[in-house]
């Protein structure tokens, strides 16, 4: 398996909180945001998100 390089554009509020949540476990943002990634429910949540964003947008 190769490797990737995925580039993130995000609000420094949230950035922030990232950080915040990274520190508390001792990691990095990098390191906080793969392992958050790499969830074993990381499908189901991703799933469930884009489904209620569809509901309140009315694409459903």
């Amino acid at each position: 398996m190769g490797t990737s390089v995925l580039s993130l554009r995000i609000d420094g509020e949230l950035l922030e909180r990232l950080r915040q949540h990274a520190a508390k476990r001792g990691m990095s943002v990098q390191d906080y945001v793969v392992r958050t990634l790499i969830r074993d429910d990381f499908d189901q949540r991703f799933q469930t998100a884009v489904d209620e964003t569809d509901e309140f947008y009315g694409r459903t």
